[in-house]
C-alpha cells in the first residue's frame, strides 16, 4: 500500500480549474519528486494534500484513511509536515521560539535536537537570533528543521533551492538525504540536478494532470522526455 494515494483529484481556485485529475501513488520512503513547469499545478498539489484548499471531486489519502475533507490542522497531526515556499518562518520569533512552536509539548527531545544541529550548524550557533536576520538559506533550514522537530511520516517541501546559493543547495541535499532515511519526502523542485540527485521515484505534472511517473533514474536517462516535458534544453 503506498504511504499517500492522489485519486483523480480536482482543484478550483476561484473560478480557475487547476488540477483536473491528479492520480499519483506516493511509496513509503526516500524522496519522491514532482516536477513540472512553473504554473503547472505542483504548489496546488501539495498545498489540496494539506488541506489549504479542497479538493473536489476526487480524494487523498494517508496510509489508507481518507483525509480529503480534513482540517489542515488535524492533517498535521497526522504525522504530516509542510515546508511552503515561502518557508513561512516567524520572523519576529527566535531561532528557539520557531522550534518550540513546532514541538508537541513545548518542550525538545533532546535527541531530535541534537539531529537537527547536526544536520544545520547553523541553527546552533544562530539559536537567540531573530528569524528575519537570517539568510535566506538560514531561514529555509529553520523551515525544514520545524519539520522534522517532532516524528514525521511525511514531508511536503515547495522548491527548497528557490533563490539559495550553490554551498547552501548542496548542503540542504546532505540533509534531506539523512531525512529521507526514517521519513518519507514529497519534494516540488525546479532544479533539475537537485532534484535528480535525490530522488528515488518521480512525477511530472503539466497543465494540472499527470503527464509521466516512474523511476527518477529512467527518466534522467532519457533526455528527450525530459525536453518533452520540461524543456530543460531551453
Amino acid at each position: 500500500m503506498s504511504l499517500l494515494s492522489l485519486n483523480s483529484m480536482k482543484t478550483n481556485i476561484g473560478q480557475y480549474a487547476v488540477l483536473h485529475d491528479v492520480t499519483l501513488e506516493v511509496p513509503e520512503g526516500g524522496v519522491f519528486v514532482l516536477l513540472g513547469r512553473n504554473g503547472a499545478g505542483k504548489t496546488t498539489t501539495l498545498r489540496s494534500i494539506m488541506g489549504l484548499w479542497q479538493p473536489s471531486p476526487g480524494s487523498v489519502l494517508f496510509k489508507g484513511q481518507d483525509i480529503t475533507a480534513m482540517h489542515t490542522a488535524d492533517i498535521a497531526r497526522l504525522d504530516i509536515a509542510f515546508v511552503p515556499e515561502n518557508m513561512g518562518v516567524f520572523g519576529g520569533l527566535t531561532v528557539e521560539e520557531n522550534l518550540i512552536l513546532a514541538t508537541a509539548k513545548g518542550r525538545f527531545d533532546p535527541a531530535r535536537l541534537k539531529r537537527i544541529y547536526e544536520l544545520f550548524p547553523a541553527l546552533e550557533t544562530f539559536w537567540t537570533k531573530q528569524a528575519w536576520a537570517l539568510s535566506g538559506g538560514q531561514k529555509q533550514m529553520l523551515a525544514v528543521a520545524r519539520a522534522i522537530i517532532e516524528p514525521r511520516a511525511l514531508i511536503l517541501i515547495d522548491e527548497p533551492t528557490k533563490g539559495l546559493a550553490p554551498a547552501i543547495v548542496d548542503a540542504m541535499a546532505d540533509a534531506f538525504r539523512e531525512i529521507a532515511q526514517n521519513t518519507t519526502i514529497l519534494l516540488v523542485e525546479q532544479n533539475f540536478e537537485f532534484a535528480k540527485s535525490l530522488g528515488r521515484d518521480m512525477a511530472v505534472i503539466d497543465d494540472g494532470r499527470i503527464a509521466h511517473s516512474g523511476t527518477m533514474a529512467d527518466f534522467a536517462a532519457d533526455t528527450a522526455l525530459q525536453d518533452r516535458l520540461l524543456s530543460l534544453s531551453a
